[in-house]
């Protein structure tokens, strides 16, 4: 059976599908009773547009590494009014419209596609958004929770029945990686597969559930030469994988899915309460070196694991930065700069929920990068 998609129990992305209902037609002409001047053409709506960018802002981008790719989760937020976008726009616009004017800034170089995480997406569907973003640009893709949630989960987000297409590399490979490379191409950047919470007998026989997760990403299909710059990222929200009984065993099955798949296979820094700070998760990263960083920074720690709706109370209309995480990215802008020093890539997106705003996180991390790496040129 295949369970149905899960609830957003994260409310990361919720923006609608690009091909949705088209708009109902406008109401026909009444029935003239007496000659009518002819109707002008109507003209087509404007595009959403782009905030205006500085020229420190553009000078800060110039200086980034080269292979890096900051931006964030998703794009449908209208308090980045003057941030991103250049005039006030419905959320549902958007979601449908936005992207292009989001890819304008200089900053931004990648996207989080979440919402696949809920549904998977089609080719067509990424190819919707692949046409809408300039060259460089780069997309991290969620693999589907049909994939990824051992769980089949009720609308309150708790488990209710196993998922028999948990770990599928049939439908990992059908529903995910072949759409995405499809429908993206060269502008695969991340296929990012998060493992939900496990439930407890799951986690007690760790050992088995990694060598699962090793015969399936070992499996997946070479992302090179269509994505050159693709990689293949595993994000887990269990701190059990990095207990150090489990750790170097994840290591050693991540290291053996690279060699297997010829893929660019690594650790998501995954930056969440439900898991330990950076600095805990970085041992893992190392035994991994060379290769790139993959990292997505979801949530503050201050507001515990299940405090994603307390955190958009309090940041929401996501403009500023509320809670300023110093630490996190002083130690991030130090992997991203040794990543990108030694010629890897480097893909990090930052929710609004980490610091307050996205943009404004991306923009702190950028200065904090260049202050730790002389800049290399655009990527």
């Amino acid at each position: 059976m295949t369970p149905p998609p899960p609830p957003e129990q994260n409310a990361l992305f919720d923006e609608p599908p690009p091909d949705g209902p088209a708009a109902p037609p406008a109401p026909a002409d009444a029935p003239a009773a007496e000659p009518t001047a002819p109707r002008p053409a109507r003209r087509p709506r404007a595009g959403v547009e782009a905030a205006a960018v500085d020229d420190a802002t553009r000078t800060l981008a110039a200086a980034l590494p080269h292979g890096l790719h900051l931006g964030t989760s998703s794009w449908h937020f209208p308090g980045w009014v003057g941030l991103v976008w250049g005039g006030d726009y419905a959320e549902s616009r958007l979601s449908k419209e936005g992207l292009a004017a989001y890819a304008r800034h200089p900053l931004l170089r990648t996207v989080s596609l979440d919402r696949a995480f809920y549904r998977p997406l089609t080719a067509s569907q990424y190819a919707h958004y692949a046409a809408q973003v300039p060259a460089h640009f780069r997309f991290v893709v969620k693999a589907p929770a049909l994939v990824c949630d051992a769980q089949v989960r009720a609308e309150d987000g708790r488990g209710r029945a196993p998922n028999p297409a948990f770990l599928s590399t049939e439908l990992a490979i059908s529903q995910f990686v072949q759409p995405a490379l499809e429908g993206l191409g060269d502008k695969v950047g991340a296929l990012v597969f998060q493992i939900s919470p496990l439930p407890r007998h799951m986690l007690a026989r760790l050992p088995e559930l990694i060598d699962r997760i090793g015969a399936l990403l070992s499996a997946l299909p070479r992302l090179q030469p269509a994505a050159p710059g693709g990689v293949i990222a595993l994000e887990v929200r269990d701190a059990a994988f990095l207990a150090p009984e489990h750790a170097p065993h994840l290591a050693r099955t991540l290291r053996a899915a690279r060699a297997a798949s010829g893929n660019r296979v690594t650790y998501c820094l995954g930056l969440h309460a439900k898991m330990p700070p950076i600095e805990d998760q970085l041992p893992l990263l190392r035994a991994l070196w060379p290769g790139p960083l993959v990292c997505r920074w979801n949530l503050h720690r201050r507001h515990g694991a299940f405090g994603y709706e307390a955190a958009k109370a309090q940041y929401e209309p996501f403009d500023q930065l509320i809670d300023p995480d110093d630490e996190t990215r002083t130690h991030l802008a130090r992997v991203i700069a040794g990543t990108c020093g030694a010629g890897e890539l480097a893909y990090v997106t930052i929710n609004n929920k980490a610091e307050g705003s996205a943009p404004l996180s991306v923009a702190a991390l950028a200065e904090a990068v260049t202050n730790d790496a002389p800049g290399q040129g655009d990527s």
